[in-house]
């Protein structure tokens, strides 16, 4: 599974110094048309991508992958799979799967390397750990968190082939519900905010650096993570834009 990890594709060209947005604290990108092509972390960063099922979160791993390992459960799910009686369900052995994960995530993680991490977003004991074993490390914890309804998500499960059991999405829904509302709250709303302020990221997400909120129009134009040199605590580097609480870059 390891074989997902690719080499680093060339850097955006130096004329585009608008294109790239370090993220810190709370960065809200949601209905903006302009949103940044490429988010720049500091190496080794681990960057926890999470939203609804069928929102989008493997299909924007995959665009993002050149730099970086990723762990996708879906991946496991179909590894196990492949070697399993087709006519057996996938309960039976999704304890297998599970755990498969489990050391899979654990051995990446501890890795030191910039690791991408498909998660529903609803485990906020998930985000935890991981912070924790990337901070034995120096290593900082990221979140994008795609805000996509449900209509869009079930019809993103549709396309795909694959339905998540109701209880499960239900489950899903539900928790990141919750977080949304907190973060759409401490967002609030751009004409609310002070020009220049970097917004603080909320108690219910204080174990990540930055969380990213993007929606289907944001999604669709970050086209790249870049992991830079330094930890984005110092300010910009040339070429790169930093958040603002006004949603303008600067």
């Amino acid at each position: 599974m390891n074989d997902i990890r690719r080499p680093a594709t060339a850097d955006v060209p130096p004329e585009e110094p608008s294109a790239r947005l370090r993220p810190r604290g709370l960065v809200d990108l949601r209905g903006r048309h302009d949103p940044p092509a490429v988010l720049l972390y500091p190496p080794g960063a681990v960057v926890v991508v999470s939203g609804l099922p069928g929102s989008g979160k493997s299909t924007l791993m995959r665009r993002w992958s050149a730099c970086a390992a990723t762990v996708d459960p879906r991946v496991v799910h179909e590894a196990c799979q492949s070697v399993m009686p087709e006519r057996l369900p996938y309960a039976v052995y999704r304890p297998w799967a599970r755990l498969t994960y489990a050391r899979w995530l654990r051995t990446e993680a501890r890795g030191g390397a910039p690791l991408l991490v498909h998660d529903c977003g609803s485990r906020s004991w998930m985000r935890r750990w991981l912070a924790r074993t990337a901070g034995r490390q120096g290593r900082e914890l990221h979140l994008v968190l795609l805000d996509v309804g449900v209509a869009e998500a079930l019809a993103g499960q549709a396309a795909r082939g694959r339905r998540a059991p109701g209880r499960v999405f239900a489950k899903h829904r539900r928790g990141l519900g919750r977080l949304l509302g907190t973060l759409s709250a401490a967002a609030g709303a751009p004409g609310d905010r002070l020009p220049g302020a970097v917004l603080p990221v909320p108690d219910a997400v204080a174990e990540a650096a930055s969380v990213v909120l993007l929606d289907r129009t944001s999604r669709e134009h970050v086209a790249a993570v870049e992991f830079g040199s330094g930890t984005g605590r110092a300010g910009p580097e040339p070429g790169v834009t930093q958040p603002s609480a006004s949603g303008e870059r600067r």
